[in-house]
């Protein structure tokens, strides 16, 4: 069973179906127990970090968070989920994460007015590929050059070049998936990625 953190925050649903569509249960969840129990641990979000930290905190879903972490049991952060991993945020002001992973969240940059580049668009929305840096399962069967779907105006910068999975270019190259151990987490949206995010899913769904 594939444990769907529900903190009030994201697109659970759509995860939840891109689960069931490939064949896995997945439930969305806030109980502890439930995240205790479950095989697989799934931490989606979309919306402010702060907000998504205060919510976790609220609903007492820091520890059973870490704790599947620690555990060894396949984890995926999607979108925010990647973000509140790290040490902290620069949204809105600074946001302490969960520091599972060393490094900070900062916003996009566009070029200055009248510039040699051209206007970057805050946020990031839409299509654009990925790059590999180093294999992890979670990208089995995943083509060079994918195209995967993004929305967000911040991404990660980590401490430890180490953990990149892929980047992507967007004004400048950025880390679009991290991976360590039993961790695998995206900044893309692999539920909205169509045959690519799906062939995603299912290898989260294997992973033992």
């Amino acid at each position: 069973m594939i444990a769907v953190i529900d903190y009030d925050m994201g697109n659970l649903r759509s995860v939840q179906k891109a689960f069931e569509a490939v064949g896995y249960r997945a439930v969305v969840t806030r109980d502890p127990k439930t995240i205790a129990d479950a095989g697989h641990v799934v931490l989606p979000g979309v919306g402010a970090f702060g907000d998504c930290m205060r919510n976790l905190e609220t609903y007492g879903l820091i520890e059973p968070v870490l704790r599947a972490i620690e555990a060894g049991k396949p984890f995926l952060g999607i979108c925010l989920g990647l973000q509140l991993l790290f040490g902290e945020s620069e949204e809105f002001g600074r946001h302490r994460g969960l520091g599972v992973l060393p490094g900070k969240v900062v916003r996009f940059s566009p070029p200055a007015a009248g510039g040699p580049a051209p206007p970057l668009k805050v946020p990031h929305m839409g299509w654009n590929t990925v790059a590999m840096r180093k294999p992890s399962p979670m990208l089995d069967g995943v083509p060079v050059g994918a195209h995967l779907y993004f929305v967000h105006s911040y991404y990660v910068v980590p401490d430890d070049p180490a953990v990149v999975c892929t980047t992507t270019d967007y004004g400048g190259s950025f880390a679009s998936s991290v991976a360590r151990d039993n961790l695998f987490a995206c900044q893309f949206h692999p539920e909205k990625s169509q045959g690519v995010g799906l062939r995603i899913i299912r290898n989260f769904g294997g992973r033992s």
